[in-house]
């Protein structure tokens, strides 16, 4: 992991790989953003205008390399696109620095140290700049040799390693506001990156049975409370969609609660998570060219159990509990067929019409499960449905709930981290779809608006009274395509921090 610090230094005296500023887009051309006047001044004040002859128009997600002025003791300086410059007396959006930050530290895999002279204007920029810095340093290669023996060290691109330190300047190491944005940002982005460690793991190595042991282990790590029911404790006590969507693999399902308490907290969040670690349809096989990226089935898994162990390494005084809901969905003479009828933890039935429809038959016992707890409010997290991904796209996930209010709220944090999101409906003219002759409900309704039929099948299974929202994060959950801002390729832990961000807003007392 990249290692972040805080410095008041001057950008010409700082020993470094690479001095990395922002500039703008402005109305007559590119424009340098506040941090790096230093690097102006060195320029004679015409940074701009060497920029704009290079090519540079500030646009987001761009990037120039010049070298470094004379004095200085950086050889480089790196130029990062920040978008559109902001009105008059108004500050850079937090989002724009995380993904110009991400941008310079994908860039510098094999530097081993790069200030960030990008504006600070106050502790939330200082943790977006941190944010972005650990985000886009992320690489994942414990399967790769790159010469040096396969998970012997951290490689990146070509065989260079992450960025190993990040210098944000402009951040006072002595202003505990400052500090304390730089602890957050390390806290979420370290857990954050552990998520999208364990989407990107092959389902030959990450087993519900090995997540489960990864819990166990960051338990002990963090002082929280776990217990997990195996296949024969599931049987026991009746969870029927779990059962029944492990049934067909070697590799038998789990049901892991990870708790964190506080002895100040007064509120209680649950977090719910699909977590199949490999999806292969079941007996309705998925067709070739889409079982390729399905070990990413287990994002929502991932990313509840990243929220709870980051509310407890931040302290929030607010109860969270993750429930991971974990199975490998496989074909095989003992998996659940189309027609079967399960009997679900929370007593109902259900009649499996698509054994491709799993995710929600898994989440429906972890929901009900959590629902006896009687919190305050429950968020479930699933890469659901190909329809969500179909109405949304491939960057934001959409949010359903029993409470119009409740929605809006998930909604305004998911956006205040940056975390592209949309309210949809739950209309219930399509519950009637899910009428099945044999059962209490079916797995399946209507074809369109499937997404919206995913979330009235979940709701079924929410307890009376409890407030609860769903996020649909097919789209965003694994990125196929290259790696932009500080998304890379692969998981990306969507999600993670808008859970956190619910928690923080809980233990405020600013959500509900």
């Amino acid at each position: 992991m990249t290692a972040l610090t805080l410095s008041t230094s001057a950008a010409p005296g700082l020993r470094a790989d690479a001095i990395v500023i922002g500039v703008a887009k402005g109305a007559k051309g590119p424009v340098v953003a506040p941090g790096a006047e230093a690097v102006d001044t060195a320029y004679d004040g015409r940074l701009a205008a060497v920029l704009e002859t290079l090519g540079a128009s500030g646009a987001e997600g761009e990037l120039t390399k010049l070298p470094a002025p004379a004095g200085f003791k950086a050889p480089l300086v790196i130029a990062v696109g920040l978008g559109a410059e902001p009105g008059r007396d108004a500050d850079y959006e937090a989002e724009a620095l995380r993904r110009a930050a991400g941008v310079a530290a994908r860039a510098l895999a094999g530097a081993k140290k790069a200030a960030f002279a990008l504006p600070v204007e106050d502790p939330a920029a200082v943790g977006a700049i941190g944010e972005g810095v650990l985000l886009g340093a992320y690489s994942f290669d414990t399967y790769k040799d790159n010469g040096a023996g396969a998970g012997k060290s951290a490689k990146a691109k070509n065989g260079r390693a992450p960025l190993a330190e990040g210098v944000l300047l402009g951040g006072k190491p002595r202003d505990a506001a400052h500090k304390a944005a730089l602890a957050r940002a390390t806290a979420v982005s370290e857990e954050l990156n552990r998520a999208r460690d364990l989407v990107n793991t092959p389902p030959n190595d990450l087993t519900p049975a090995a997540f489960a042991a990864i819990a166990q282990g960051a338990a002990k790590e963090h002082g929280l409370k776990i217990q997990v029911l195996d296949d024969k404790a599931l049987a026991k006590d009746g969870y029927g969609g779990i059962l029944g969507v492990g049934g067909g693999s070697a590799a038998t399902p789990r049901l892991v609660k990870l708790s964190y308490t506080h002895a100040d907290a007064d509120k209680h969040l649950a977090f719910v998570g699909k977590g199949i670690t490999y999806d292969s349809g079941g007996i309705s096989l998925k067709p070739a060219g889409h079982n390729e990226t399905m070990k990413c089935d287990m994002s929502g898994a991932a990313a509840v159990f990243a929220a709870v162990v980051t509310a407890a390494r931040l302290g929030l005084p607010v109860n969270v509990t993750g429930w991971l809901a974990l199975a490998e969905n496989m074909p095989s003479g003992t998996a659940v067929r189309p027609g079967d009828v399960l009997r679900m933890y929370s007593g109902k039935t259900v009649e499996v019409l698509n054994t491709d429809a799993e995710g929600r038959l898994v989440l429906a016992d972890a929901l009900w499960a959590a629902s006896a707890e009687q919190p305050d409010a429950i968020v479930d997290v699933a890469t659901l449905t190909g329809a969500m991904m179909l109405a949304l796209g491939s960057r934001t996930f959409g949010i359903m709930a029993n409470d119009d209010a409740f929605r809006s709220a998930v909604h305004e944090a998911a956006e205040e981290v940056g975390e592209p999101a949309w309210p949809m409906p739950l209309p219930e003219h399509l519950r009637k779809g899910m009428d099945s002759p044999t059962a209490d409900i079916a797995n399946m309704g209507e074809r369109m608006g499937g997404g919206l039929v995913a979330g009235l099948f979940l709701r079924e299974f929410v307890g009376e009274g409890i407030t609860w929202a769903h996020l649909d994060i097919a789209g965003p959950a694994f990125n196929e395509g290259g790696a932009f801002g500080y998304t890379p390729k692969g998981g990306t832990g969507s999600a993670v921090r808008t859970l956190v961000r619910l928690a923080e807003l809980t233990a405020e007392g600013d959500l509900g």
